[in-house]
């Protein structure tokens, strides 16, 4: 009998779903652009099963993969569990059966030594397949249209590290996916890989380095010619396991690194860069301009994860957790390990960062992010798993400087954004803005479509949905030509 704990983790906005279906086309509210022919996918966590504690974590949950597909001004959904190692073996048995996030110290002993994965934390298409991430363990490979599950992958057997990041990106002028991985060696090792897989889905590169300590590597930059890695002191270690508690938590006397990593050269090539300590997750773009790298992500000055507690038992601060898009610039020709500029870019309260991935790599001119508006009324029971009412999409401009906002409402959060091009060719940023909105008081989910240079406008189509999605961490959108026949 399915009994779920009455923790925050599982009521309120965070109470499992654990639906599977089907719905042909979407009841829509505007008019849904007809030339948009492809799929967006998403995925949240959602548990199959109770879980063995509790206090489990949000970022736990099976990978529920969602898929919205365009096709000629109507859209269809469908929802499906990513099938991994993991589900198969708890389905069997009928129970949880692997432990904490990320401590296999806690696993039941029949599932000893397996893949814990979930596949909860991205899904992309690339090469024809949908992949299907969470950063502790290989891609999982899904078909894209029917979301039937394919299995882990090591690329034929050439991968030899034991992790794939969640954020890949697919560089627009090779057409390489680039990815990652760290704990490459082994749980809580320093070790890790830099990969690159081509069109067609071969591995075509692999490359491996030492970070300066194991933390979480949840994201990257990649630019024309380099790889960048920022590592922030969200620690963990083999005592914090044993001692059950979180497998992460931020220790504020440990430094920011920024290491960059010559795309083709070999490890012995990178360098690391130095800053005091703060916080920084989600990357929104980086590029170089011969030596000097640039690289933007949302900066907090403190821990801005209140599941990831501080070592030290410092109260979480909410004021301080307040991230602010911000970019980092370095220098590969400096002498010294400082960075040589640290520039804030909006006085937005925001985080997941978002740009026209046609210009990933490259100087970008236009992106979008979620922002935290805390100047308007929220009439909802609760948000995020971070606490964070994330209730505005954000335009920015670049060039001239100009930023946008749209709020959506008393009773509504956002889930991260995705740009849709108009046309193939179109300029940049010249397209549409896709975002899950979840009402909490009406328990209803909408996709919402912007035009995304005219945020502030508010969507022109919503494609209702009769029931309400877990809150998604990524997702991504393809083009049908990317699509398997």
């Amino acid at each position: 009998m399915a009994n779920f704990p009455k923790t925050p983790g599982f009521t309120g906005t965070l109470r499992p779903v654990r639906f599977e279906g089907d719905l042909r086309d979407l009841e829509i509210e505007g008019e849904v652009p007809s030339q948009l022919n492809g799929t967006y996918h998403r995925v949240h966590p959602d548990a199959q099963y109770a879980p063995l504690f509790d206090n489990d974590q949000f970022f736990n949950g099976d990978g529920m993969v969602g898929l919205f597909h365009f096709r000629g001004g109507k859209i269809d959904f469908k929802l499906r569990f990513a099938r991994t190692d993991k589900w198969k073996l708890e389905r069997r048995a009928e129970r949880a059966l692997f432990g904490a996030y990320r401590n296999p110290l806690t696993d039941d002993a029949s599932v000893k030594g397996r893949i814990r994965g979930t596949a909860n934390t991205n899904v992309i298409v690339h090469a024809r397949q949908l992949f299907a991430l969470k950063e502790d363990s290989p891609a999982l490979l899904m078909d894209p249209l029917t979301l039937e599950t394919h299995g882990y992958t090591d690329f034929g057997g050439k991968m030899q590290g034991q992790t794939f990041c969640a954020h890949p990106k697919i560089d627009p002028v090779t057409g390489n996916m680039c990815a990652f991985g760290y704990a490459a060696k082994g749980l809580l090792t320093r070790d890790c890989h830099y990969m690159e897989v081509n069109p067609a889905g071969e591995l075509v590169l692999e490359t491996f380095f030492e970070a300066p300590y194991y933390c979480m590597m949840h994201d990257f930059g990649v630019t024309q010619d380099y790889a960048v890695f920022h590592l922030v002191p969200i620690v963990s270690s083999w005592e914090r396991l044993k001692a059950g508690l979180p497998h992460f938590g931020f220790d504020t006397s440990m430094p920011v690194y920024l290491g960059v990593l010559p795309r083709h050269g070999d490890a012995s090539a990178m360098r690391w860069f130095k800053a005091p300590t703060l916080f920084a997750s989600h990357v929104m773009n980086a590029f170089n301009d011969g030596t000097r790298v640039f690289f933007d992500t949302p900066v907090a000055k403190n821990n801005m994860f209140p599941f990831f507690p501080d070592v030290r038992g410092t109260p979480f601060n909410p004021i301080e957790a307040m991230s602010f898009l911000t970019r980092w610039t370095v220098d590969m020709a400096s002498p010294g390990d400082a960075f040589e500029k640290v520039e804030r870019l909006t006085d937005y309260f925001g985080e997941f960062p978002r740009i026209d991935d046609r210009y990933a790599t490259q100087p970008h001119h236009h992106g979008w992010l979620l922002v935290s508006d805390r100047d308007q009324p929220f009439d909802g029971p609760g948000g995020r798993a971070s606490g964070l009412i994330m209730n505005c999409i954000a335009h920015i401009d670049f060039t001239t400087g100009k930023q946008t906002t749209w709020w959506a409402g008393s009773q509504t959060i956002v889930q991260e954004p995705c740009f849709i091009p108009r046309t193939p060719n179109a300029a940049e940023g010249d397209g549409y803005l896709v975002a899950v909105l979840d009402n909490v008081v009406t328990n209803y989910s909408d996709l919402a479509i912007f035009d995304a240079r005219h945020i502030a406008d508010g969507p022109i189509a919503r494609a209702k949905l009769p029931l309400r999605l877990r809150p998604a961490l990524h997702g991504n959108w393809a083009d049908a030509s990317h699509l398997a026949a």
